[in-house]
């Protein structure tokens, strides 16, 4: 069976657009209206190879595997994902197939029994931005096999993005520059890049003027744009949806709460949902959240005025340092996908996100900053009682814990300005060497 995928014109719906390019073509934007892109498939191919139950049989079989390149939770998925890379060409390191922890200690604490928290940052480079760069990666690889001239493969980044362009760069051989605002990532996340051979550049700006550059980078100097603006990116993304459904034995959870910054997540994920009930895996689709930090939250705000046009904000300091954007790319992609789900948006105070990403650190988790803005939305949802006791809630990690090491040691040492006064806050207890002192410290602990 002969499969097949192009962009089109993600601004249709609005405007009757009706461009359609291959995606070996270097574009980011609908050439015609300057629209964004979204990737399309053949459903008609695929509905005439499987049926629903087809389809959820050859995953179930290919999950986990150990044959190239289905070993990889986005290449096990080949055909609704990338037909278009052929498998000589792909770039993977067995990314995807992560753990969907049933946190069930913290969701009884929170009245719910079956909260969830898919562990995206269980990945080669620790967060969910893998799963986009296999696919972009790939890509790139083939179309050089094909005799396209690509110097080299550019992000902008707040840590995560330039993190997996580099590792899978390095990997195919492709050159890779990353373009960061200096002082604002983590030093986990930075030396990351570094590590991997990639041309890093600080920059005295944000997010955002380090992504007005790159674009510029792309448009003027012929390098590959690695940025959610890019739609491939968003194809490779959108199986965390699928994974989803897929580990809880193909049922469709009543909620997916997701941290936003550029918005790509929510839209990959809400086109996995999609293509999904479009192929008959499943009947219906899950309510979608966005959460955004209170410090850079565009969404949040056009969400209260319903769904007002974007009005972009200069992102303050947050502690998520890797949702502070003020003018997220995928806005229009995301509100289409919240109306599609019955979505709302959330915001989390420093405060509030700090809090959250600690409780649930108490029941075994380790979460980052981002996941905390997940966590206090979903807090936040519970008491709204927007989500049920008996209702099955995911979060979606972005990111590993340990990469954000120093947010975890200011909390408990109490030293985060923006959180002055830690609720959870866990400290050693510094003691001499001494039998007596330490049972009469194990006997308070113990309440005894």
């Amino acid at each position: 069976m002969s499969y097949s995928a192009a962009f089109r014109c993600a601004s249709r719906d609005d405007t009757g657009c009706a461009t359609v390019l291959p995606l070996d073509q270097v574009v980011y934007r609908c050439p015609t209206c300057g629209g964004l892109l979204e990737v399309v498939h053949d459903l008609a191919a695929l509905r005439a190879a499987h049926d629903g139950a087809g389809w959820r049989a050859l995953f179930d079989e290919r999950w986990r595997a150990t044959r190239w390149p289905h070993d990889s939770g986005v290449w096990g998925k080949h055909e609704v994902v990338a037909p278009h890379v052929r498998t000589e060409h792909v770039v993977s390191m067995h990314e995807g197939g992560t753990h969907l922890m049933w946190a069930t200690r913290y969701g009884r604490d929170l009245g719910v029994e079956q909260v969830h928290v898919k562990q995206c940052g269980v990945s080669h480079t620790g967060s969910f931005k893998d799963l986009g760069m296999t696919v972009l990666v790939s890509t790139v690889n083939q179309m050089i096999a094909d005799g396209r001239a690509i110097p080299a493969i550019a992000c902008a980044s707040t840590g995560d993005t330039s993190a997996a362009l580099a590792a899978y760069a390095a990997a195919a051989g492709i050159r890779a520059i990353v373009i960061l605002p200096r002082g604002k990532i983590s030093t986990a996340q930075l030396v990351q890049p570094l590590a991997n051979g990639a041309q890093v550049l600080a920059l005295d700006t944000d997010f955002d003027g380090c992504m007005r550059i790159v674009q510029e980078l792309a448009a003027n100097d012929g390098v590959y744009l690695a940025n959610s603006m890019n739609s491939l990116r968003l194809e490779g993304q959108k199986t965390v949806a699928m994974e989803i459904v897929q580990q809880l034995g193909w049922e469709v959870p009543d909620w997916v709460i997701i941290p936003g910054g550029n918005l790509g997540n929510v839209s990959a994920l809400g086109a996995g949902f999609q293509l999904l009930l479009d192929l008959g895996i499943i009947t219906r689709r899950p309510r979608i959240c966005v959460a955004q930090a209170a410090h850079a939250s565009p969404l949040y705000q056009s969400y209260r005025r319903d769904f007002a046009p974007l009005e972009p904000v200069a992102a303050r300091t947050t502690l998520a340092s890797a949702i502070q954007i003020g003018n997220p790319v995928s806005f229009g992609k995301a509100v289409r996908a919240l109306r599609a789900c019955d979505g709302v948006v959330e915001e989390a105070t420093e405060a509030e996100l700090a809090d959250a990403a600690a409780r649930a650190d108490r029941t075994g988790l380790f979460a980052c900053p981002h996941t905390g803005v997940a966590l206090a939305a979903l807090e936040k949802l519970i008491a709204r009682g927007l989500v049920r006791p008996e209702h099955r809630a995911v979060v979606i990690s972005t990111a590993s814990g340990l990469k954000f090491a120093d947010f975890k040691v200011g909390y408990h040492e109490g030293t985060l300005a923006e959180v002055p006064a830690p609720r959870w806050r866990n400290v050693p207890e510094e003691l001499p060497a001494d039998y007596g002192a330490v049972r009469d410290a194990v006997r308070r602990g113990l309440g005894a």
